[in-house]
């Protein structure tokens, strides 16, 4: 398999030995080895740090809908040891001059990386607040010179049986891989994130290593987990849980407390961490808090059409 640097695409080929460093060395020089501190933060003004108490790690590490592992919170942590993450490469296609199989060190080497406290919503309207270390989107994928055709993108998560339990099961009912999508001014606003960290430490493997998407003002469900392919594309792409619930998950996936679940209200979510007596209940906001950031980008839509 060979495997290509973005700089190098219309030059050279290299081999994968080349250019598989151990994603482990890596990602200690970059200071996020188990334990080690978070690098100095570099937030924007317009990239807003919550400034609310943060959701233990235990429970963000712990508590994770990746059905890849099972359809139980605890399944991710208690099965995703299984997953290999070193190597790992990303496949990049569509609409774009630079595409090709990219080593993930090198797709990432030399991007700024940032801490971001971000609220994180569940459409089952559970909630935290997790400190994410990661890229901004924007960065990442001008790297590929998307193309003026590219009015969409596409992410792919890792598909692989024999270390993904989840992706054997028939009670998920899902067409697996997993995948996701956003308009290129989603992608490419300042609070959208490639999480590479969390809690000061490299992501771990039941949280979507060696790599996730963020995006704080959408249900989580958008964040996909693992990524291998990043496609550029003219069409709005298929999301999963569109295509296998097209009544109940959009494209969009936008927090809105004023439009329920056909299931559920949305109105208001319980912040983790929670028990039976303290539910510890609130408001939903819209666009999960960050509607002063990202509401121009949905400007004349029907948000209850287009949800």
């Amino acid at each position: 398999m060979l495997i290509k640097r973005p700089q190098d695409i219309a030059t050279s080929e290299i081999t994968q030995e080349s250019v598989f460093h151990s994603r482990r060395k890596f990602v200690k020089s970059l200071g996020l080895a188990a334990g080690a501190p978070l690098l100095a933060s570099s937030l924007r003004a317009n990239v807003p740090n919550v400034d609310e108490e943060l959701t233990p790690e235990s429970i963000v590490t712990s508590y994770n809908n990746f059905y890849e592992f099972g359809m139980d919170k605890g399944d991710p942590a208690r099965y995703a040891h299984a997953l290999t993450t070193d190597p790992w490469s990303v496949l990049v296609t569509g609409e774009a001059a630079k595409t090709g199989r990219f080593a993930y060190e090198d797709v990432i080497k030399g991007l700024q990386q940032e801490e971001r406290i971000y609220r994180f919503r569940c459409v089952e309207a559970w909630s935290m607040v997790v400190p994410w270390y990661g890229i901004p989107m924007k960065q990442l994928l001008e790297q590929f010179a998307p193309n003026g055709n590219a009015k969409y993108v596409e992410f792919t998560t890792l598909y692989r049986p024999s270390e993904m339990r989840g992706q054997g099961s028939v009670f998920t009912g899902i067409d697996w891989p997993y995948v996701e999508g956003l308009r290129m001014d989603e992608a490419y606003h300042p609070l959208t994130l490639m999480v590479t960290g969390v809690y000061g430490k490299s992501l771990p493997n039941q949280n979507g290593a060696p790599w996730r998407m963020i995006v704080p003002w959408k249900y989580g469900f958008k964040g996909a987990k693992s990524v291998v392919k990043i496609r550029f594309m003219r069409r709005q792409p298929k999301n999963t849980w569109n295509i296998l619930a097209p009544r109940e998950y959009g494209f969009y996936a936008n927090v809105n407390p004023a439009v329920s679940h056909p299931r559920w209200s949305q109105a208001s979510e319980r912040r983790l961490p929670s028990t039976l007596f303290n539910p510890n209940r609130r408001p939903t906001l819209p666009f999960n808090g960050y509607a002063e950031q990202v509401a121009s980008l949905y400007a004349g839509m029907d948000l209850t059409r287009h949800f």
